[in-house]
């Protein structure tokens, strides 16, 4: 019994023992980490701590500095999770050792160097200095900066020059406009209405031409002024205006009822305007074959020289008011073309010669420079108004100009002249036309018998054509008989 009872002891100090120890194990492994693998660790603890105490020193991380604030009660559980990372760090560095020996040492001659070159990798940064064309300095937007100056440089230019045509423009119409409303009973009609209206102003066509129309006046259909001005709000012609200087130009164009002016061609100016309007112009290269002569005869500067049909209409044009006003105001004068046939410009096509000559009407054109060279201020356009009183005297004095008897029998001659030697330039041009015109009728007639579906019809439409072919045949062979005989 009383060995018994010394079983009986241990025994019950055991399970005494069990209840507290368990629950101590649970309290540490409240995050359900495996009991079995803390069984197995807890060995491990005591055999790796006996085995290699010096390993366990150098393997170890330096201790957190969060630790030391953590209180004194966790240090066992803060002790365990140091030693399971010993346990790691010993085997990670005993699988490396044992996979560096299994190459061979000679074979792979940098794995021994990889701890040094890990070294090398945190040598310091070298930083290289920028290319000078790569930096953000306005050396690199030159080509920009070009592009806007140029570009500022153009809106400027065109809103200065359009401006300054408008001054100019406004300050010709205020000089002229009494002179204008005393000789014409329309001054300035716009053409939108289907009344004539007066306006009283000019009409803008574009930037450096404006219009003025003028009508209501004896002798005369109307009047077209047109100032044309220097593109001044073109920067290109600005700059080539810089090397070749160039004025200002006032153009009026007066239409002359049929009846109110006689049959002749007159023209005075420049003498480079001169050779310029017989070249270009259809009237004065048919009409004033000659070369342009001087007007010193007609006391006219040597500048000057005149074109005419026949020295008639030059005595009868060139009398003392007019000589006067072309002598005064020579620098001013371009050209002044009168004339009952003109057409404008020669026209030239490219199939050829027209077939018909051109539609004339009488006209008298007047050409002027603006003085400056296009420096020019409203000062000048006001220099400009004695010659509007040279244009409204000859509207007078050519519908009064009558030419004699021998001098309108040769102007007559003259257009005669011209016409026939039009329509043999043109002959060939016409008897194309009219061959192509009856080969048309032809192809015409035979399709029409083609699409004749009675063959009894188509057959008599043959006939019908084939007689008519003959009949023309059998004229042409009586002519021809007709022709001999008489030349014998």
């Amino acid at each position: 019994m009383r060995s018994v009872y010394l079983l009986l002891v241990p025994t019950l100090l055991l399970l005494l023992a069990l209840p507290v120890s368990e629950g101590h194990y649970n309290d540490d492994f409240d995050d359900g980490e495996d009991l079995a693998d803390f069984d197995d660790n807890d060995f491990a603890e005591f055999e790796d701590t006996n085995d290699d105490p010096t390993a366990e020193a150098e393997t170890a991380p330096p201790p957190r500095a969060a630790a030391s604030s953590q209180p004194e009660e966790d240090e066992d559980e803060a002790t365990v999770e140091l030693e399971d990372g010993q346990d790691g760090f010993e085997d990670s560095e005993t699988q490396d050792q044992d996979m560096y020996s299994k190459y061979d040492q000679e074979e792979f001659e940098g794995i021994g160097d990889m701890e040094k070159t890990s070294h090398s990798m945190k040598d310091p940064l070298i930083i290289h200095t920028v290319p000078a064309h790569l930096q953000n300095s306005w050396e690199s937007y030159y080509m920009e900066i070009l592009m806007v100056t140029g570009l500022l440089s153009y809106i400027m230019n065109y809103i200065i020059g359009k401006n300054k045509n408008s001054r100019l423009a406004q300050a010709w119409f205020n000089s002229h406009r009494e002179l204008l409303e005393s000789n014409f009973a329309l001054v300035g009609d716009d053409g939108t209405s289907k009344e004539p209206v007066s306006t009283g102003k000019l009409n803008q066509e574009n930037e450096h031409i404006y219009n003025l129309w003028c009508s209501g006046r004896v002798c005369c259909e109307g009047m077209l002024i047109q100032l044309k001005f220097l593109k001044r709000q073109d920067l290109l012609n600005t700059l080539t205006r810089m090397m070749r200087p160039t004025c200002d130009q006032v153009q009026i164009k007066v239409t002359l009822n049929e009846e109110d002016m006689d049959t002749f061609v007159f023209a005075v100016g420049t003498k480079r305007a001169m050779a310029r309007l017989q070249k270009e112009m259809q009237d004065l290269s048919e009409f004033c074959n000659d070369k342009p002569k001087s007007g010193a005869k007609y006391g006219l500067p040597d500048s000057m020289a005149i074109l005419s049909e026949m020295g008639e209409v030059t005595d009868g044009v060139m009398d003392n008011k007019m000589v006067h006003y072309i002598t005064n105001y020579a620098d001013k004068i371009e050209s002044i073309h009168f004339s009952d046939q003109f057409s404008g410009p020669k026209v030239m096509q490219e199939d050829g010669q027209p077939l018909k000559l051109p539609d004339t009407k009488k006209t008298l054109l007047f050409t002027f420079n603006v003085p400056g060279m296009g420096n020019t201020s409203p000062k000048d356009m006001d220099s400009l108004l004695p010659l509007m009183n040279m244009v409204i005297y000859s509207i007078d004095k050519v519908k009064k100009l009558r030419l004699n008897r021998e001098g309108k029998l040769k102007a007559d001659r003259n257009r005669a002249r011209v016409e026939e030697n039009f329509l043999k330039q043109t002959h060939a041009q016409r008897q194309e036309a009219a061959q192509t015109r009856r080969e048309e009728k032809k192809r015409a007639e035979k399709e029409r018998i083609m699409n004749e579906e009675d063959p009894d019809r188509q057959r008599r439409l043959e006939e019908a054509a084939q007689r008519r072919e003959q009949k023309k045949i059998e004229k042409k062979q009586m002519k021809m008989k007709q022709i001999k005989v008489k030349a014998m």
